[in-house]
């Protein structure tokens, strides 16, 4: 069990200096979630506009959990300029589409209406449409479709194949697949480990709308008439109100081998959960959810980070991990930064790929159920009290201030963000980094902290300050749109994902429920 960040290994690190061409070619990708909401900040009752082509099949614009929850993906970029780039074009050609609606800024939503209101993503006729709304439908009956509203940022991280000789060589092992894939879970055991300082970091959810959790018990305190709070909070998104499940928090899903992660979700796919089997899969014909198992498809699970493989047509994520491995990770506990147009910015993409280069490159020891319940314990504390003055978080041999332990991780990321400038020439990653030391130093320039800062001295609530936030940030697009040559290119996109939603569906050839049986085969 890691009891401090371990420095990168001198060895790993001198092979590195030699050898800069691949620290410029690291691979990023954004996936950024947005609420559709209309003039007066309701959620948007319309359907996904058709505008932007099919949500089934477009690769840069989707939805998530909800009709009205776009969600944009940007390609494969090798830095985080284009990454940035590009997810400003999709928001300029989704504003040209949207009418009068806005996009939410903030990751934690707000008026929503009865939970039975929210309108879950509906994909078209065909056989694997049907499946991810049935999944939604699934996803709203076990834990409320007022959860599923709740917005982040995902962000896919991978190293370029030139990475893995100079590393095996480093540490006297071989550049194949299975190296990868082990590397790679330990940068998951260790992104485990750590994620909690990006949490405080980052985080930019410390209020909600007091319509959000109803009448619901809780231990929010209340700001004003229409916010709830925490003095202290981060991001209320990735703590008690957010992404959390009963059924899963009796998982333990073992990082330690692509083996014992299959051998653990395995259990989770196929293992019946009453509370579910009570739900039922078809009522009165009507599918309710995909099967009673504590979790549908290995999408259910929450996690901080996924280990993920591109499926192929009719794949399980599963599947393709075992027969290819690993091929990338998936971060996923970033909040909607509500002060940035995009909701990130390439100051943080620098911080981000440092600490994920750390994770990687880092000695990982072996994970644990019991250190696996440290680790809930520490992120809950950092998302309830993550700026509390002296707050104390838990190590397996004792415990450490979150300022120490944070400086301890900051500065075992240093010589990485000197690299990378080293490689890419100029200043620009030790500048992310020093720009994080100073939010350690002063809690009161993190985003969360802003927030409270901002909405207390305005005397505004949190639905103020966001749709504030939001107009803002519509405004900034509407002045600055896309050119006709690009305008054109991303119309054309649309209307191709439209015919090949088409496609998809006239090339059904087997009925619903027979497609579901083979689907949810695990193998």
């Amino acid at each position: 069990m890691a009891e401090i960040a371990i420095p990168v290994a001198t060895a790993i690190l001198k092979a590195l200096e030699g050898n800069h061409d691949f620290l410029t070619r690291l691979r990023r990708g954004i996936e950024k979630e947005s609420l559709r909401v209309n003039p007066n900040g309701e959620l948007s009752n319309r359907p996904h506009p058709k505008s932007l082509g099919s949500p089934l099949t477009h690769p840069n614009i989707t939805t998530d959990f909800s009709e009205a929850q776009l969600e944009l993906i940007t390609d494969v970029h090798e830095s985080p300029e284009a990454s940035i780039r590009q997810l400003e074009n999709i928001h300029r050609f989704v504003y040209q589409g949207l009418d009068d609606e806005t996009l939410w800024a903030s990751s934690m939503p707000c008026i929503l209406g009865a939970d039975g209101e929210i309108p879950v993503g509906h994909y078209g006729s065909s056989n694997i449409a049907m499946a991810k709304t049935v999944y939604r439908l699934g996803l709203g009956n076990r834990y409320g479709r007022l959860m599923q509203t709740i917005s982040g940022i995902h962000y896919n991280f991978s190293v370029p194949e030139a990475f893995w000789p100079v590393l095996a060589t480093a540490v006297g092992g071989g550049p194949t697949q299975d190296f990868q894939t082990q590397t790679y879970f330990g940068l998951i055991r260790n992104f485990r480990r750590f994620s909690w300082l990006l949490i405080y970091l980052f985080g930019a959810s410390p209020a909600i709308c007091r319509s959000f959790v109803g009448n619901k018990p809780h231990k929010l305190q209340p700001l004003d008439e229409g916010t709830l709070h925490l003095p202290f909070a981060t991001s209320l998104r990735m703590g008690r109100l957010g992404y959390q499940s009963d059924a899963q928090g009796s998982l333990h899903i073992s990082y330690n081998s692509l083996d014992q992660y299959a051998r653990s979700m395995r259990y989770a796919l196929t293992q019946p959960y009453p509370p579910y089997e009570k739900i039922g899969v078809k009522v009165h014909g009507e599918y309710q959810q995909l099967n009673t198992s504590l979790i549908q498809i290995e999408n259910e699970f929450y996690g901080t980070i996924r280990p993920k493989r591109p499926v192929k047509s009719g794949e399980r994520p599963l599947t393709a991990l075992l027969s290819r491995g690993v091929e990338y990770v998936e971060v996923r506990c970033l909040d909607l930064n509500p002060f940035l147009h995009v909701g990130i910015d390439e100051s943080q993409m620098r911080f981000i790929d440092t600490f994920l280069l750390y994770c990687l490159l880092a000695d990982s020891p072996a994970d644990s159920e019991q250190e696996s319940q440290l680790m809930s314990e520490n992120q809950l504390a950092v998302v309830e009290r993550g700026r509390e003055p002296e707050l104390i978080l838990k190590r397996a041999k004792g415990s450490v201030s979150r300022e120490h332990w944070s400086r301890e991780i900051l500065d075992s990321c240093r010589p990485l963000a000197e690299l990378l400038d080293g490689a890419h020439g100029g200043e620009d990653y030790i500048q992310a980094w020093e720009e994080q030391v100073r939010k350690v130093e002063d809690p009161t320039l993190t985003p969360s902290a802003r927030i409270l800062d901002l909405i207390t001295s305005q005397r505004i609530p949190f639905f103020r300050f966001t749709m504030n936030q939001s107009l803002a940030h519509k405004g900034y697009f509407d002045e600055h749109p896309l050119r006709d040559q690009t305008l054109a290119k991303y119309r054309a996109q649309a209307e191709t994902s439209l015919a090949e939603q088409q496609l998809i569906e006239n090339a059904d050839t087997i009925g619903f429920d027979d497609f579901l049986e083979s689907y949810l085969a695990v193998d």
